[in-house]
């Protein structure tokens, strides 16, 4: 892979985790996150510059279904689960 390609999958990569973040139901964002990693690991091995680019333009497509849904999820807000609450963290007993 050429390293202009490697850095613009690369930077993706990392716009793809970012935007991801931003979910704000815990189960969307680590379900988008993880499939984000394992994707990426999956197709790290090829070679082929057309089907590299290609994929390249799927994950494209998918950074802006991401922040579309993003964006809905912040406009519909739910409360935080039991897990995410900072509040509840220090009360639990271990």
């Amino acid at each position: 892979m050429a390293a202009s390609s490697r850095a613009q999958v690369l930077r993706l990569y990392r716009a793809m985790l970012r935007e991801s973040q931003r979910f704000t139901a815990y189960g969307y964002r680590t379900y988008a996150i993880r499939r984000i990693r394992d994707a990426f690991r999956e197709n790290k091995h090829l070679k082929d510059s057309e089907e590299i680019q290609t994929l390249v333009n799927k994950a494209r497509t998918n950074l802006e279904i991401i922040h579309r849904q993003v964006t809905i999820g912040q406009l519909y807000s739910t409360q935080k689960l039991v897990i995410e609450s900072l509040e509840n963290r220090d009360n639990l007993i271990i």
